[in-house]
């Protein structure tokens, strides 16, 4: 098989697994809502129940760094025009939307969000929002509202932080019911709401938005092969060489870049392959 042949099967490989994505996939999910304030504020107004909020700034995949401990990657980070700062996290796999997760995502968030010499009573007012596959916290509910409580006094503790789970199982003609329908749909038009069936419908039949699903596929290829050659995780370069030349999926110049071989020794290696 030549590499352009190779390179086409990979092509074809992209598309079917981009007609298998959900928006509870986190990348491709992140990838719709990367800056689109729209989509972003019908979800919010849904989860949250804030029929007026009004979102005015998204970004997604924002690496907040904490400099003695663990730092953390958030999916999407949104601020609202009442200032309150919103992190959504979809997570498919129980294992990584703990409870203590959520605790830290949202201690993580306060530490980034108080200017030096700022007043406490300055500090944002903020949700973590996980989005789950499965119903993790149990009970069939369509979400969880979870805050601080005054035990004694027997009243919410109202310190201005919020964790929300949204169960991504549950079904119905709610808001949510149809809101997590749509999150694992793959088809647009089989969609309720048309904001996230346009994003989703762009990204998946539109020229631009599947170049642009293609590029970000290519590029987690791409990690993972970083992370597996530093993490030794390769018997050798020669053989991670092997590897990526047999999926036709890199150029030359960019495996001899990415395994730390010379250019030269990946051209033989090519031609042992072709022989």
């Amino acid at each position: 098989m030549t590499t352009a042949e190779k390179l086409e099967r990979q092509h074809q490989e992209d598309l079917q697994r981009l007609r298998g994505f959900r928006l509870l996939d986190d990348d491709f999910m992140t990838k719709c809502l990367e800056g689109e304030t729209a989509c972003m504020e019908l979800i919010l107004r849904i989860v949250l129940e804030k029929a007026d909020l009004q979102v005015t700034d998204v970004r997604t995949q924002v690496f907040v760094e904490n400099l003695l401990n663990r730092s953390v990657r958030l999916d999407v980070l949104a601020t609202d025009s009442e200032g309150r700062k919103i992190n959504v996290e979809i997570q498919r796999a129980d294992r990584g939307a703990g409870r203590h997760r959520a605790r830290y995502n949202s201690s993580i968030m306060d530490v980034n969000l108080l200017p030096k010499s700022a007043d406490f009573k300055d500090l944002p007012e903020t949700y973590v929002v996980f989005i789950t596959e499965n119903d993790v916290l149990g009970g069939g509910l369509p979400l969880h509202r979870i805050g601080r409580y005054d035990y004694s006094a027997g009243v919410p503790f109202d310190d201005g932080a919020h964790i929300i789970y949204v169960n991504g199982a549950y079904r119905g003609d709610s808001p949510v019911g149809q809101l997590m329908h749509d999150f694992a749909c793959t088809d647009p038009s089989e969609m309720h709401y048309s904001a996230l069936a346009d994003r989703v419908r762009f990204y998946k039949e539109s020229k631009e938005g599947v170049a642009i699903m293609c590029k970000v596929m290519e590029d987690m290829r791409e990690q993972s092969l970083k992370e597996g050659i530093k993490e030794g995780r390769r018997e050798s370069s020669m053989e991670t060489a092997k590897r990526m030349l047999a999926a036709g999926s890199f150029s030359l110049e960019k495996i001899a870049e990415l395994v730390g071989l010379d250019l030269d020794e990946v051209k033989k290696l090519q031609l042992a392959e072709n022989a």
